[in-house]
């Protein structure tokens, strides 16, 4: 059995291997190294959502939010922080993104987001995904958390939630 990268796996319930961590000059910690692995066409999928008060979708799917097209300013978040994860995870190779694709839906309560990110490269890009459906999420709240504000100036319903990794996939050439 192999796994999406193509790396030999045999037991389902097999103890966790953790790559980054290394004990062989004393620091404890370490990149993978992915040299030996071919370039491949790589996608993840990442989805998340933002519990909201049912008004705040409604202002959001309406267009009556004062800061502007909260959609389109969460997916330009969105996709700078696919392009910029990097940054934000020290151990994470930077890898050339091929496509990003934002999909927002908006539910009674929520905004859900799901980012699929694509890449020709050694590894893959779950984390790009993951990085950009937390900042779409978060780029949202930050355009209605006036309007998710108690009278104590508190968030006592919105939050990020169910972020996960969906989808994982090495093409077969």
């Amino acid at each position: 059995m192999t796994d999406a990268d193509g790396d030999e796996t045999t037991d389902v319930d097999r103890d966790p291997e953790f790559t980054h961590v290394n004990d062989d000059d004393g620091d404890g910690v370490d990149m993978v190294g992915v040299g030996d692995k071919p370039e491949t066409r790589r996608r993840g999928v990442a989805a998340g959502r933002l519990r909201l008060r049912p008004e705040t979708v409604t202002a959001v799917r309406d267009g009556d939010v004062a800061k502007g097209e909260v959609l389109a300013v969460a997916r330009v978040g969105a996709i700078g922080a696919v392009k910029r994860t990097p940054d934000a995870i020290p151990l994470c190779h930077r890898i050339p993104i091929t496509d990003v694709d934002t999909r927002f839906t908006l539910a009674e309560d929520a905004v859900e987001l799901r980012v699929t990110v694509e890449t020709v490269a050694r590894t893959g890009p779950e984390m790009e995904a993951l990085e950009g459906v937390t900042t779409g999420l978060n780029v949202v709240w930050d355009m209605v958390k006036s309007a998710e504000k108690d009278a104590d100036g508190e968030y006592p319903t919105t939050r990020v939630e169910d972020v996960r990794v969906v989808e994982k996939s090495v093409a077969r050439e």
